[in-house]
């Protein structure tokens, strides 16, 4: 079954397309270092991390001081973990099965 999800269109599929081509950590950092500014990748990464420590019932304060985020940020996370596509979840679950 394909998601067809609200951002579904031809350049997101070629995208993402690419992206599952990348097949090793420093293919990662090349590709995204010439894709995205430092702020937007350091955003990301500082999602996820967000998303993690949200599935572990961290506090606000907690996962603020911890990783910098916002509480708009957090929240913001905390309404896509709730309400989203199960992207998060879907990764998280699948990086502490990876470790």
């Amino acid at each position: 079954m394909v998601y067809i999800g609200k951002l579904k269109d031809d350049l997101l599929d070629r995208l993402f397309e690419a992206v599952l081509l990348l097949e090793n950590l420093e293919e990662c950092y090349r590709f995204f270092e010439d894709i995205c500014t430092v702020a937007e990748l350091k955003s990301l990464g500082q999602r996820l991390e967000v998303a993690k420590m949200l599935q572990e019932n961290l506090t606000y304060s907690e996962i603020s001081s911890q990783t910098g985020a916002s509480t708009a940020t957090i929240s913001r996370v905390k309404r896509a973990l709730n309400y989203g596509a199960d992207g998060y979840k879907l990764i998280i679950d699948r990086l502490s099965t990876n470790r």
